[in-house]
């Protein structure tokens, strides 16, 4: 009787084990699948006396770094979630594609289904450089209806007296000046002709360079490129992003400077380092909000 009690004392502990090391397998395979395969939705409001009147409440999808992923066939899961929100502009914020596994076609089935949705506005990536191949991308965007954004602006009037700009700007790698430079250099070439008491909105893939955005006077800046930190730990945030490095500022959220505002989207896909963690893929909705 002895010896079958200890055996037994023995066993339990040991089928314990196992069973917390299940549910850990499970919890990590649970984690590991919503951060690489399903598609979450990130609402935010920015808020300004700038915005005209009839223009509050103007909604913007901002889908940023699909990386030539594919979320359900014909990108069903963003396409369904993007059409229920009836945005009134859809803006692509760079590395629309990847370099390392370039498949433009795949990529373009995303903009087929979202044609018709509302305009799109789409600017380039580092990734977009790398393949040099932008004349490629650029006639398919634009033979789909795509405002392709080179260091320019659009006025878009939807009412009488209601105008807010446009404007997007080539990713810095296109340029021999050194980042911070060719920005500044970039959004001067873009709203040169823009007035500065106009609401002024800026696609740019880099969010890292803020303060450049900033001293522009741009009123909210839509970026992308540090995929959430690939790996956000919860209470910290990201772990690492490319332009930021470890422990980054920018890469999730709402971020505000001198009543300048940026927008940073965690993205769709991955490329380098391909898996996610705690860092859902999200399409970021951006509601305007006048105030008085």
């Amino acid at each position: 009787m002895e010896t079958t009690a200890n055996t037994m004392g023995k066993k339990m502990p040991l089928r314990r084990k196992w069973f917390f090391i299940l549910i850990i397998i499970v919890l990590l395979s649970f984690f590991l699948y919503k951060g690489n395969m399903t598609v979450g939705v990130t609402r935010y409001e920015i808020v300004s006396d700038k915005i005209p009147d009839n223009l509050d409440k103007y909604t913007i999808v901002q889908i940023s770094d699909l990386h030539d992923a594919e979320f359900g066939e014909n990108h069903s899961k963003v396409v369904t979630k993007v059409k229920m929100i009836t945005p009134q502009a859809i803006f692509i914020t760079g590395d629309f594609i990847d370099s390392n596994r370039y498949d433009l076609e795949k990529s373009l089935i995303l903009i087929e289904e979202l044609q018709f949705v509302a305009p799109i506005y789409y600017v380039t990536g580092n990734h977009e450089i790398a393949t040099q191949d932008m004349d490629r991308i650029r006639g398919a965007l634009e033979d789909l209806g795509v405002r392709v954004l080179s260091d320019e602006a659009d006025v878009i009037t939807l009412y009488p007296d209601s105008p807010i700009a446009i404007g997007g700007i080539e990713d810095p790698l296109a340029s021999d000046l050194e980042d911070d430079e060719a920005i500044k250099v970039s959004i001067e070439q873009a709203f040169k002709n823009i007035p500065d008491e106009m609401f002024k909105m800026l696609l740019s893939h880099r969010p890292e360079q803020f303060d450049v955005y900033a001293e522009a006077g741009i009123d909210v800046t839509f970026s992308g490129h540090a995929h959430g930190g690939q790996f956000r730990i919860p209470g910290i945030g990201g772990l690492v992003s490319p332009g930021q490095g470890w422990f980054p500022t920018y890469t999730s959220g709402v971020h505000e400077k001198d009543g300048s505002h940026l927008v940073v989207s965690r993205g769709l896909g991955n490329s380098i380092i391909p898996v996610r963690l705690f860092n859902q893929p999200e399409i970021v909705v951006v509601t305007l909000r006048k105030i008085e």
